[in-house]
């Protein structure tokens, strides 16, 4: 019997963040119908955060992308680009959790906390955090 995991990544990325990265975002997330072709289609096999219709989850899995304003300074409005996903993933998947890491690591806006994953009846979660482009240890 396969366990489940409750994966969930919420972060602020840069307002500069490549169109090739935030295309390649777009479709893990299933904003985009195609892989785009700079993606390396045997490391991004399929959409990793695409939310599925039949969760098991309470209230089911949710994703959301959307540039955000982040206060006014002196030189003009700030922007970053808000990024929330909550899914479930079987524990096969647990490794592709490198793949989204790698992906968000260089472009987040505020080193420090940027979600979890906890097995589904599990009360602690494995918090992951992002720093100098990198992410922190995990124990998977």
């Amino acid at each position: 019997m396969s366990l489940h995991y409750e994966v969930v990544f919420t972060c602020f990325l840069r307002d500069d963040m490549p169109d090739t990265v935030l295309a390649a975002l777009r479709w893990h997330l299933g904003l985009a119908p195609e892989r785009p072709a700079e993606l390396d289609a045997e490391e991004h096999s399929y959409p990793l955060l695409s939310p599925d219709p039949d969760s098991r989850l309470p209230g089911g899995d949710f994703v959301s992308l959307r540039r955000q304003s982040r206060g006014i300074t002196p030189g003009g409005e700030l922007h970053a680009w808000g990024l929330f996903s909550r899914n479930l993933w079987l524990d096969d998947m647990m490794g592709d959790l490198y793949t989204v890491l790698d992906l968000l690591a260089p472009h987040v806006e505020e080193p420090g906390y940027s979600g979890y994953f906890r097995e589904e009846f599990d009360a602690e979660p494995t918090v992951f955090t992002f720093r100098d482009g990198t992410f922190g240890p995990l124990k998977l």
